[in-house]
């Protein structure tokens, strides 16, 4: 981990509807190395973040920049090229499409990366590399999730997005996406995560924000935010209950 500042997203304004923002002056910022969490009740914002830096909600007040430069509203296919990974909570994988294709489809922009990153990411998701030929359609949800992150990692991402990685899971399973996103991180990727499983979350991230109606309430370090007696009583009461 380093000093050196990632992602910058200041005073963000947006939303889905015209006249009507989800995000009200938004503002994190993201260093190298880190794994940032992001968590806060229902309809805070959360997922408005993360497909905002993505590209796929428009910006309409503040900015977002990477290294400096300004990405806000620019298309996803320019932000995968720019070095943005993005991992959606539901339809993230291609049901019909092997393995092997859903990762070249990660790929598509510089297939010639393809063999190197395969080797990348079946270090961390050794179970993928023998089963290159089964249909995404065919795995259960925690493989389907495994699949859905090694593509979005085939264009070897500055950062990658992750939108509540262990929703629908089993409690084994979530334990088991915690681990993988850990990995990741670990293996020198900048990594956001947005989780609705607050405990697990703050327990692994170098820091964490809470977002509450489309703004940051809260930032620390994971550990601090898990000991923060008014983070305890507002968000971790009922947001955390699952990793209890």
């Amino acid at each position: 981990m380093s000093d050196e500042r990632v992602i910058d997203v200041t005073d963000l304004v947006a939303g889905y509807l015209p006249g009507v923002n989800i995000l009200n002056g938004t503002n994190i910022h993201v260093n190298k190395g880190e794994l940032i969490g992001i968590i806060g009740p229902n309809g805070a914002g959360k997922s408005t973040l993360l497909k905002a830096i993505f590209g796929l909600v428009k910006v309409r007040e503040g900015d977002i920049t990477l290294h400096g430069e300004s990405i806000a509203n620019l298309r996803a296919n320019q932000l995968v090229a720019k070095g943005i990974g993005f991992v959606p909570q539901t339809n993230n994988v291609f049901p019909t499409l092997t393995i092997a294709e859903n990762l070249q489809m990660g790929a598509y922009q510089e297939p010639r990366k393809y063999k190197e990153r395969l080797d990348f990411v079946t270090s961390i998701f050794s179970e993928l590399g023998s089963r290159l030929n089964q249909r995404a359609g065919s795995l259960s949800g925690g493989e389907r999730q495994m699949v859905a992150m090694s593509r979005a990692l085939m264009m070897d991402p500055h950062v990658l997005l992750l939108d509540e990685p262990s929703a629908g899971l089993s409690p084994v399973r979530q334990d088991d996406a915690f681990i993988r996103v850990s990995d990741i991180n670990k293996a020198g990727v900048t990594t956001i995560m947005v989780e609705q499983n607050a405990r697990r979350c703050l327990q692994i991230c170098d820091r964490g924000y809470v977002l509450d109606q489309g703004k940051d309430a809260y930032t620390g370090s994971g550990r601090d935010l898990l000991n923060d007696p008014k983070v305890i009583g507002l968000y971790l009461g009922t947001l955390g209950e699952a990793a209890k």
